[in-house]
């Protein structure tokens, strides 16, 4: 139970919520919480609020809650007596409720202050600038206590080289910006804090993470567990399987790989373990499978909803280009699994350890109700994903009663205990629904000043160093966005990844793959900056997602980061190779035996890679095996490739594919030739 408790610690600390708080603090926290709650449904139900405005709201509600539930310091600063009210974890201390306050009030000055701030645009006052200096200065500090102090440094340093960039070397110089062009970018403009990330936040990303929250305290995380344990559990390698599909299941309603682990972990990773699958690799599979849910349609993460705006396409067609690349790699983490179970010579677990797949269905059917209004409100009607968000929500709330009522009529609860257990259930979830989205709001505030920097003209600047240092090589310019997402992924949440790196490169992508004959799309450009962000929570040594998978399974953080980050291998070449090959996003396919045709292909493409990658197919790869699991891949994640390199007419590329089985075919032949009988 102290191992759960551990990474359920790990979760609240990744949403910034270290306190204890007395009870008086809860209801403090707690009302306000609800009221953002209320706020963020009443804007998609029936409230006519300009977006500035929602904005500014959206980060004051956010800001002040983050001073109220997490401390300055997470550890005691013995040497520093007069700091220890700044490490308090027992109650709030005066100093956080006057920042929570201050914090808010700086926040809500565009609110209060909107007719005049637009009428002398550009032209900030002694009140603007000093206002400003003050939101600025509590906002990095409050993204530094929730998601640590990388963030706040990166703000920091573009800040310092917008102010000195006319002292800079030829190399590096600017122009240079005033305090008034600066704060009338960043604070008292929508080119800035309330520029594009936040305004996403606010106006869909709070309602997925919401509708998320509900579903979870429903428990809707534990059928879906239950459910891929009950299909899958039998086979080999059974529960690491069932952790993978639970996990991408769980992704659905879930928005943070912490959180998909604390709720899927407790029962796939002992159970993996008590088949053979050792502690490190065990925690491992639930790291990659959970960190890949991000990926997975039709929620995705926030930085998703945030690609649909920055590419400026309807949401569905993020979906739409994330879902063949999505499966594919959970696909290839399945694979691993049985892969991994083939070497270590793993069974499944009997049928009597297992759930009982009707009677899991039939009691937690009921929580599918959501995901389908969900998805047909996207799909079929094609609502806003604000709007289906909200319908989806407004369902949730009748299923939980549901679930409650249903008890009485087994004899379990009473009537009154049945409602008064589904508001706690909702209002339990409201809170927390608010909490998760602390740290992406303010990671979309914070990367807004960011923007907000290279948007003044340092963008032009940077896009020519990174020009200069890929030396004109699409190649070279890939895999170093590709280890800068890596690196900044040590210290950022996957979001605020995405936001700087699609910032900086996703522009200079597009052109100089033009420039050099690739014809990219920038939703290809896009996407690859997202997919390497979402490396963000097993990248060694940060990645706290290990760091929970690693306290269920009782292993050491580092090495499983290490394994969890290796598993995601088949993630970063999924990536490259949309990149070059845009049919995988299903660019400019509108057919669904085209669409599909693809997708086998890819499915195909990603096992050869991955008999490649653990050095195992049917038995262990001999040296000569390797060049036909990685021709074969080539071939089918891009047969366009093959087509240029032999002179294939485009139209007959697809032809290709007949190569590609005859390679595969090759080698699982020889394999089975050497297999023991």
């Amino acid at each position: 139970m102290s191992i759960i408790k551990t990474a359920e610690r790990l979760e609240r600390e990744e949403r910034g919520e270290v306190r204890n708080l007395r009870r008086f603090e809860h209801y403090i926290v707690g009302v306000i919480a609800a009221s953002w709650a209320l706020f963020q449904l009443a804007l998609a139900g029936f409230l006519v609020l300009d977006s500035t405005k929602t904005r500014a709201i959206h980060l004051a509600f956010a800001i002040s809650l983050l001073y109220l539930i997490t401390p300055c310091f997470k550890k005691k600063r013995r040497f520093f007596s007069f700091l220890s009210g700044l490490s308090e974890r027992d109650k709030i201390p005066l100093i956080d409720y006057i920042l929570s306050l201050l914090s808010a009030i700086t926040a809500l000055y565009i609110v209060f202050d909107y007719e005049n701030i637009a009428l002398r645009a550009g032209m900030a006052t002694n009140r603007d600038i000093i206002l400003g200096i003050v939101l600025v200065i509590l906002l990095l500090e409050a993204a530094r206590r929730v998601i640590g102090p990388a963030l706040s440094i990166i703000a920091i340093t573009f800040t310092i080289y917008a102010f000195l960039g006319p002292h800079m070397p030829d190399v590096l110089a600017f122009k240079g910006v005033s305090l008034n062009k600066y704060f009338s970018n960043i604070t008292l403009s929508t080119e800035g804090i309330y520029g594009i990330p936040i305004g996403v936040s606010a106006s869909i990303v709070y309602l997925f993470v919401l509708l998320g929250s509900l579903l979870d305290k429903a428990g809707a995380g534990l059928f879906f567990t239950n459910l891929a344990l009950s299909l899958l559990g039998r086979f080999k390698g059974g529960p690491a399987k069932a952790a993978v599909v639970s996990s991408g299941a769980t992704g659905l309603v879930s928005g943070s790989s912490i959180a998909n682990i604390v709720t899927t972990g407790p029962f796939t990773i002992p159970l993996m373990k008590k088949i053979g699958y050792p502690a490190k690799k065990a925690a491992a599979i639930e790291v990659a499978s959970s960190t890949d849910g991000q990926l997975m349609p039709p929620i995705m993460g926030a930085a998703a909803f945030i690609i649909a705006e920055y590419v400026n396409v309807p949401y569905l067609e993020v979906v739409k280009a994330a879902a063949v690349p999505a499966f594919v790699s959970y696909f290839g983490l399945f694979c691993i699994t049985h892969l991994e179970a083939s070497k270590l010579g793993i069974k499944g677990l009997p049928k009597n350890l297992l759930p009982n797949f009707f009677h899991t269905l039939i009691n937690g059917i009921h929580y599918t109700i959501p995901l389908i209004a969900l998805i047909y409100e996207l799909v079929i009607l094609r609502h806003s994903p604000e709007l289906a968000a909200f319908r989806a929500i407004l369902l949730i709330f009748p299923v939980i009663f549901y679930q409650e009522i249903r008890k009485t009529f087994f004899g379990e609860i009473s009537f009154k205990s049945a409602l008064s257990n589904g508001i706690r259930i909702i209002f339990s979830g409201i809170i927390q629904g608010s909490k998760n989205m602390i740290p992406v709001a303010l990671a979309c505030a914070t990367a807004g000043i960011i923007v907000g920097v290279v948007n003044m003209g340092i963008g032009g600047m940077i896009s020519m160093i990174v020009e200069n240092l890929s030396g004109g090589d699409i190649y070279l310019l890939l895999t170093i966005t590709a280890i800068a997402s890596l690196l900044l992924g040590m210290g950022l949440p996957t979001t605020a990844t995405y936001i700087v790196m699609a910032s900086l490169t996703a522009p200079i992508i597009v052109e100089l793959g033009a420039l050099y004959g690739f014809m990219i799309p920038v939703m290809s450009a896009h996407l690859f900056c997202f997919y390497f962000g979402i490396l963000a929570d097993d990248t060694p040594p940060v990645g706290l997602a290990a760091y929970a998978a690693s306290a269920i399974a009782e292993s050491r953080p580092i090495p499983t980061g290490i394994q969890g980050f290796l598993y995601d291998i088949r993630t970063s070449v999924i990536a490259f190779m949309f990149v070059f090959n845009p049919d995988l996003i299903l660019h400019n396919i509108n057919t669904w035996p085209h669409a599909m045709l693809i997708f086998l292909m890819a499915l195909t493409g990603m096992s050869a890679f991955e008999c490649f990658a653990q050095g195992w197919c049917l038995i262990k790869n001999k040296w000569y095996d390797i060049p036909f699991f990685l021709i074969t891949a080539f071939i089918f994640f891009n047969p366009g490739a093959i087509a240029d390199i032999f002179n294939i007419d485009s139209s007959w590329k697809y032809y290709v594919y007949i190569l590609g089985f005859v390679t595969y075919g090759s080698v699982l032949g020889m394999q089975k030739l050497r297999t023991p009988t």
